[in-house]
């Protein structure tokens, strides 16, 4: 049985992404293409076309071109657009990196994605340099404007005068991305073929196990663009909130290169927290906000909100527009009224570029709040029953199938991960267990995959799990999602002390003294171990040490037994 988009079909541009979203730059002239609610920077839609094509030409004479990857590791910023499409233009590839990661988790991502160029902010560059040296990359640059706050980790050996960030910057390879903006090349005009060339590499855990680069084609993306634009009907005179980051592909194509596709201002926050958000919405009169479900519950549950008046305060305010994970109805009415706005759930993955489901601007008002909406333009789904592979029964809910223009090219250097998830036909797995209703309307029921979303960033347990078991006081470990006031959900071990016998994982073992893991204390430890080797959001939340983790008879953890 398969369910197809009642939205009217759409026409792909058999262009490259930077070509389709900053086709109209120039025209658009001296409007304002993004600004900073924090820093106050501003590049117009002229100066980021002249910008892209410059930069372009500079990393094209450092051999940046098709066939190679470009990493960009930044928070949101005005200059993150232009690092980006500069690279698109010069023919490479971008593989958007979260700034927050470990040096390990860094040069794990440059590695397999082969980076050749980095692009990082300041607050990134220390840990961005030791993991390209690790690696091999060729080229650094800082993407800052103002590089001269001083770091501490670029004070000298001796004496106790530090240095500029921009003299450490340089001694550990850096170059200002200035630098790129000072070329007088031509612009490079690579010959690409839309529907093979690499554009965007993000990183994701899929439905289970470690983390994979996504390969997403220009024509995916273009096509997810075009697709999206169906439904949100967004125009020059529309302002965006850009809280949620870039380097994820919600951010990255839901909110940045939707919004300068349609001539719209993007304001950016580097850093999300409740008042400098409601402040961004009404100092900029943002008309489109954009929210994960922890965003939605703040403001649903601040104190001190209701005494701010906001939909007096934001009356250019008209939709609001949640996904990376599903969000209570509850939670979002109190947050509507608070704001004054309807706010409707949207539906993706990073595989599929990675809008599915949309709920149109104008059945906002007619859609269920708890509903993820319809299926895109030109996107076909399957409900299918995950044992059997069999399609279930209509209103039944089953594993989401989905096949459209949207769908990844595959997983980069992993042909079985691939084949797992892109089954026969072009169907793609989500690992989500949805249901649609007679309306056509789908519903998030649960999801089968192992992964944790906290505040929508995925979290493998696996890779938490393969921590914790080099821990010499640690025997055996297992990691779930457990409900989180404010991320969503969070990890929480289960842990097997060293020392407390077999539990069919091998002979036991005990720690350096001997002990036995068991108490508050050793759980606060155990968790701040765990901190300092991941990233902050993969950090785990709880500790709870049990005699045994279950599992079936081939060995895989039973994590429901858990939760």
């Amino acid at each position: 049985m398969i369910y197809r988009s009642t939205q009217p079909d759409i026409e792909i541009p058999d262009v490259s992404l930077t070509d389709h979203v900053l086709g109209r730059a120039r025209e658009l002239g001296d409007r304002v293409a993004l600004a900073d609610a924090v820093s106050g920077e501003r590049l117009t839609y002229r100066e980021l076309a002249d910008g892209v094509e410059t930069a372009a030409a500079g990393l094209a004479r450092l051999g940046v071109g098709p066939g190679t990857v470009v990493a960009l590791i930044s928070h949101n910023q005005p200059r993150f657009a232009l690092a980006l499409h500069a690279a698109l233009a010069a023919g490479a590839a971008v593989t958007p990196v979260n700034p927050v990661l470990t040096v390990d988790e860094l040069t794990r991502q440059l590695s397999a994605a082969n980076a050749v160029a980095a692009i990082c902010a300041e607050q990134a560059a220390a840990k961005v340099a030791e993991a390209a040296k690790a690696t091999g990359v060729r080229h650094l640059f800082l993407l800052d404007a103002d590089a001269s706050v001083s770091m501490a980790d670029a004070r000298p050996t001796a004496g106790s005068q530090p240095v500029s960030f921009l003299a450490a910057s340089s001694q550990a390879g850096f170059r200002p991305f200035a630098e790129l903006l000072a070329t007088r090349a031509p612009a490079p005009r690579p010959a690409l073929d839309p529907r093979t060339a690499l554009a965007v590499l993000p990183f994701s855990s899929g439905t289970t196990g470690t983390s994979k680069g996504v390969m997403l084609t220009h024509r995916n993306l273009v096509a997810n663009l075009e697709q999206n634009r169906v439904g949100w009907r967004l125009t020059e005179d529309d302002v965006l909130a850009a809280a949620l980051p870039f380097f994820h592909i919600y951010g990255l194509t839901i909110i940045l290169n939707s919004g300068l596709l349609a001539g719209a201002t993007v304001v950016t926050l580097p850093r999300y927290s409740l008042d400098a958000y409601l402040r961004m919405l009404r100092d900029h009169r943002v008309t489109r906000a954009f929210f994960a479900p922890p965003m939605v519950l703040g403001i649903a549950t601040a104190l001190g909100v209701d005494d701010c008046d906001l939909p007096a305060d934001l009356p250019a305010l008209r939709a609001g527009i949640c996904g990376a994970a599903p969000l209570d109805v509850a939670v979002a009415e109190r947050a509507e009224a608070r704001l004054g706005c309807l706010i409707r759930q949207g539906y993706g993955m990073t595989e599929a570029s990675p809008g599915t489901h949309q709920v149109p601007d104008a059945e906002f008002a007619t859609t269920p709040a708890g509903s993820v909406g319809r299926l895109l333009a030109a996107t076909e789904a399957r409900l299918v029953d995950p044992v059997t592979g069999t399609d279930v029964a209509a209103g039944e809910p089953g594993e989401l199938w989905v096949r459209g223009p949207q769908v990844m090219a595959g997983y980069l250097d992993d042909p079985a991960a691939t084949a797992a998830t892109l089954v026969k036909g072009g169907w793609l797995r989500t690992g989500d267990i949805l249901r649609v209703d007679e309306d056509g309307v789908f519903w998030v029921v649960d999801r089968l995959k192992e992964l944790i979303k906290y505040k929508g960033y995925q979290v493998v347990p696996a890779e938490l799990e393969a921590l914790l078991l080099t821990h010499p006081d640690v025997l055996d470990a297992a990691v779930v999602g457990v409900p989180h006031p404010e991320g969503g959900e969070a990890p929480k071990a289960f842990v097997v002390p060293a020392g407390t016998g077999p539990t069919g994982t091998g002979p036991a073992r005990t720690g350096p003294a001997g002990t036995v893991l068991a108490g508050t204390g050793d759980a606060e430890k155990l968790m701040a171990w765990v901190a300092e080797r991941v990233a902050p959001y993969k950090k785990i939340r709880a500790v709870e040490f049990v005699a045994e983790i279950p599992k079936s008879p081939t060995g895989k953890i039973l994590r429901r037994l858990l939760r």
